[in-house]
This record gives structure tokens, C-alpha cells and sequence, in this order.
């Protein structure tokens, strides 16, 4: 199959990371093996030459129930977004190896000269998993749906919103006019998943009932959603219009805590599963261990169980964070390589951008502000911030240099780095209160603005454009959470948009780069590999420059352990 899936690679830049793919550290494989194939693992050619054999189960642990599963709504979370794409599918796809846009849905395309329109001609063959065709009448329904006002679909929609219109010339031909130009827009509208417009156009789609059992036209479809055993199953499509995968379910339970995920997959309750970095380097460097699981650690711009960021991002519509000096100087009270060291046991690269750092559009030349306390000591003086009062916190027109770091509970790994910081802080003069919450509350504040400091990950994306993030249009409804305004920036992320020139494109972002490092709207912590357990009974495992492709997966029937 070695495809990826064009939504996530899309929604790289819409989800956090901060439960379903929990931050990961070291371990006893050197970081530049991330990209070797894992050892012992199978391949289809382990078989006769009949290929991969169907059955069994992939079980894997998600670390919160989602609230939902449709991918489309700004609501959705990574776990969505991934379970999502077993069901649904988009009009192209990228090749695993080579990187390159695909067929999927629609089997050729075209786009004319002046990047303005974009055909497609879709397959003849699909239908969803109710038996309905699928036709180019879905397309424009799903457009329709994503950018209706009311439908909490903000965040694609963002990425729609130069369609001019959408023309439904037959049955299986669409066309889409652009208002202008846009280097992403091949990847934009080959990326939205198509639903089934006979069923999701009908009712309120923020609150439809197939949000929780949805249908799609993807390899497989959605089977049940236990609350009380708190797991979800998806089962083969057997009526799949392609190449139809080799296991029979694919289960998803619900996990929240990293020692009951690593029992689970001692015990084989569980197949897969990023393990902690203490873990990694103790129990499952263990000769048992190794003797029934693949250790892996895949570093890719991909979504997946792949390479994120992590970032605390500053509220800089609070006093506290308005001055760049300031957010400079929080930068420097952060020991990130000791973090790096201590806590991931050394798998981690400090970062200075928010760009995937191996991308060409990441700027190596920035270096990042070190560890200086007496620097930032300095710096925090300099912006006005003094202990005037000497009751051990700085004040500045009568307002304390206090404020509160808000997290997920489901990363527990937080509260060591929080706690860290705490203290770094308290000897700067500043005092910051650590607020772990669980995760829908904690989103909605984020997405609320109504926090001080919120500490999270991004996943990384493919073709980078940082518009979403960092234009100042996203900072009141976007996903510029910190609020950053500066008008080069915004220039920078206009003109980048409709340069199709890929050289002059990475000289644009690297000024953005430049831009950011010295801004500091987030404080940019470190980006890390996943750190991944599966059982050696899966075949078929291999390490592609666009990740992996659990689609791929199977087992021998001698090893099968579900019927």
C-alpha cells in the first residue's frame, strides 16, 4: 500500500500532541538509527509467494477517550485524526518512498498553468462502507460542509478558504477555481477526506450521531465504541474497492496512564505503544523484552508515532509576556539540553523554530539562547521587571511577575520539566504555579485564550507553511495561540504562500525563522523521535523516508493470536 495519508499529513500542523503521543525520550539505540528497519521485523516476502496472510488483531492503547470520530471538526484530537484514516480517504495520497503525489480517489489530475485550476478525475469504483457510490457530488458536499460557517471546522478551513468555487462537471469529474494562487493547494485539495453527503449533509454536523459511528470509503470501517470496556474497534472493509488490508480489526483502548500502557504491553494485551524514556532504557532494554518486541525510533515530518515539538507558548495578551526581552529571558531560565539529558536520556535536538528541524526550510544557523540565568537576570531588569518590594518576585506597574503553567494530565512527564522550571524561576524572581489538567478543559482554555502559559507539542509537517500558526489573522480564532503580531512576519507568510520557486520559498522561512527565534512567542523546547514497542509477531514493518505504514502490517498464521 505504502501510502501516506494526505489529511494527516495536513492536520500535522492542526492537532497537539499532548495525550495521544505522549513526549519520549532515549534510549539504547543510537538517534542516527532512527531510520534503520527494525530488527527481526517481517517483510511479505517472509512468505510464500502469495504475500502477506490476512487475520488477527492490532491492539494499541490511545491515552484518552476522543471526543469523537470525525477528522474533519476542529474538535477532533491526533487519535481522531489517526483512527480517522483507516476510514475515510482524500482524492491523492503521497508515496512512502519516493514522497510524491499519487492517485487515491481520484485516479489522474490536472492543473493549469497559472496554478488557478485544479481537475480531478476520481475513481469509478468506490463506494463507502454503506454501499453508496462515491461521486464527485461527495466532494463538493464535503467542501460545502468544512466551510459553513456554523460547522466547527475552522482549521481546514482555513486552508479552503481561496477556493473561489468548487464545479461538479460529471459524475466523477470535479474542478476547483482558486482566487489566487497557493504552493500547498495540490496537497489542500487532495488532502480533505471525503464523506458520504448523503449521510453527513443531513442534521448538525458539530453534533451528528455518525460522529461517534462514522462511514467512510477507506480499507476499514468503524464496529463498535464500548464505553465501558473503553475501546474502540474498526474492522476490515471486506468490500474495499483497493488492495484490502491483512488484519482483521484494528483496536484501540483507552490507556491513561503510561505504567498500565507498559503492563498492557508486557502483558500482550496490547501490541503497540510509545514507551517512556525511563522505560526504554530499563525494562525494555531487558533480554525478555527484546526477545517479543521490535524496539523502533522513527523520526519523520509525518504524523504517526513520529517526530513532534515541544513548546511552552506565552500569552502575550498578559502583561507578564508582552516585552521580547522577557520571553528571551524565560528562554534562558530553561536548561532545555539538561532536559534533553536527564529526562530523555539524550534522544532530543533543543530546537530554535518551529519548522520540522531535518525540513530545508529550518534555519541551521540560528543557534539557540543558552542556559544564562544572569543573563536573563539582566535582561528581565532591563524590560523593567524588579523586586522593588524584596518579597523574592519581580513587580512592574503593580503587577507581579506571577502566572500559570497549564498542561495535560495525560503527559506525566510535565511535571518533572515543570517543576524544574519552577525552581530555575522562583531564583530569577518570578513565580510560576504548575495547573496539570485533563485534556478537554485544558483544550478548551488553550483554545479560549485564557490561559497564561500552556506547555504542549505540534506535529511537524510536510511542505511547511507556518500560516496558521503565526499569522496575526489566527491569533483571535486560529491556532496562533500566544497572540504573535508583527507585520514582517505576516508579509513573509502572504508572499510565501504564492511563491512556487522552492529555493526562494526556504529563503523566505528562514527570515521567518529569524524572525521567530528573536520573538520567542513560544518557547521552543526540543523535538524528539518516537519511541516505539511492537510485538515480533507483526510482519511486514518497515522505516520509509515518510515513516511507517501500519497498513502494511500482518501475521503469519502460525503466529496469529486473534480468530
Amino acid at each position: 500500500m505504502k501510502r501516506l495519508s494526505l489529511l494527516l499529513i495536513l492536520v500535522a500542523v492542526l492537532f497537539s500532541l499532548s495525550l495521544g503521543l505522549r513526549g519520549r525520550g532515549g534510549g539504547d539505540q543510537p538517534a542516527d538509527e532512527a531510520a534503520s528497519p527494525p530488527e527481526n521485523a517481517g517483510t511479505p516476502s517472509d512468505t510464500a509467494a502469495g504475500g502477506p496472510e490476512f487475520g488477527d488483531w492490532l491492539v494499541q492503547n490511545i491515552s484518552a477517550e476522543p471526543a469523537h470520530l470525525n477528522p474533519l471538526l476542529s474538535t477532533g484530537d491526533a487519535s481522531t485524526s489517526y483512527m480517522g484514516s483507516f476510514i475515510f480517504e482524500t482524492l491523492l495520497e503521497i508515496d512512502n518512498e519516493t514522497l510524491e503525489f499519487e492517485p487515491h480517489l481520484a485516479e489522474r489530475w490536472e492543473v493549469s498553468e497559472d496554478h488557478l485550476t485544479y481537475t480531478f478525475y476520481l475513481r469509478k469504483d468506490v463506494r463507502f462502507s454503506d454501499g453508496v457510490a462515491l461521486t464527485a457530488k461527495d466532494v463538493r458536499s464535503t467542501y460545502d460542509l468544512i466551510m459553513k460557517t456554523e460547522n466547527d471546522t475552522a482549521n481546514l478551513r482555513n486552508y479552503l478558504q481561496d477556493i473561489e468555487n468548487v464545479e461538479v462537471l460529471d459524475n466523477y469529474t470535479v474542478r476547483f477555481h482558486m482566487k489566487k494562487p497557493y504552493f500547498r493547494h495540490l496537497l489542500v485539495l487532495g488532502a480533505f477526506d471525503v464523506y458520504p453527503g448523503h449521510i453527513y449533509s443531513k442534521g448538525d454536523f458539530n453534533n451528528h450521531p455518525n460522529n461517534r459511528n462514522p462511514i467512510g470509503s477507506g480499507p476499514y470501517v468503524f464496529r463498535e465504541w464500548d464505553t465501558q470496556s473503553r475501546q474502540i474497534v474498526l474492522e476490515r472493509n471486506e468490500n474495499y474497492w483497493g488492495e484490502r488490508g491483512p488484519l482483521d480489526r484494528r483496536v484501540f483502548r483507552m490507556i491513561d496512564d503510561d505504567n498500565a500502557a507498559f503492563q498492557a504491553l508486557e502483558r500482550h494485551d496490547i501490541d503497540i505503544n510509545e514507551i517512556p524514556p525511563e522505560k526504554w532504557v530499563r525494562q525494555a532494554a531487558k533480554p525478555k523484552f527484546e526477545r517479543e518486541f521490535n524496539k523502533i525510533t522513527p523520526d519523520s515530518p509525518l504524523p504517526g508515532f513520529l517526530s513532534r515539538f515541544n513548546y511552552i507558548g506565552w500569552n502575550m495578551r498578559k502583561p507578564q509576556f508582552e516585552d521580547k526581552r522577557v520571553r528571551q529571558a524565560l528562554c534562558m531560565l530553561f536548561d532545555r539540553q539538561l532536559i534533553i539529558d536527564e529526562v530523555w536520556y539524550g534522544y532530543g535536538t533543543v530546537l530554535t523554530g518551529s519548522i520540522y528541524h531535518k525540513a530545508p526550510e529550518y534555519n541551521q544557523d540560528v543557534e539557540p539562547w543558552p542556559f544564562d540565568p544572569e543573563r536573563a537576570k539582566q535582561l528581565l531588569t532591563e524590560a523593567g521587571w524588579v523586586d522593588s518590594d524584596r518579597d523574592g518576585t519581580r513587580e512592574k506597574n503593580g503587577v507581579k511577575f506571577e502566572f500559570e503553567l497549564t498542561y495535560s494530565t495525560g503527559v506525566p512527564e510535565y511535571n518533572q520539566l515543570g517543576a524544574v522550571y519552577q525552581e530555575e524561576l522562583r531564583r530569577a524572581g518570578i513565580k510560576m504555579n504548575l495547573n496539570p489538567m485533563e485534556w478537554a478543559t485544558f483544550q478548551e482554555r488553550v483554545h479560549k485564550r485564557t490561559f497564561d502559559a500552556c506547555m504542549l507539542a505540534w506535529l511537524t509537517a510536510l511542505m511547511p507553511d507556518p500560516y496558521q500558526l503565526w499569522h496575526s489573522s489566527q491569533a483571535e480564532t486560529g491556532s496562533n495561540y500566544p497572540g504573535w503580531k508583527n507585520e514582517e512576519v505576516d508579509r513573509i507568510l502572504d508572499e510565501a504562500r504564492t511563491e512556487f520557486d522552492h529555493k526562494n520559498r526556504i529563503s523566505m522561512y528562514h527570515r521567518f525563522h529569524e524572525l521567530q527565534h528573536e520573538e520567542q512567542p513560544y518557547l521552543f523546547l526540543y523535538a524528539r523521535p518516537g519511541l516505539l514497542a511492537l510485538d515480533k509477531r507483526f510482519h511486514g514493518v518497515e522505516l520509509y523516508p515518510g515513516g511507517i505504514d501500519p497498513l502494511e502490517w500482518w501475521v503469519p498464521k502460525s503466529m496469529q493470536r486473534h480468530k
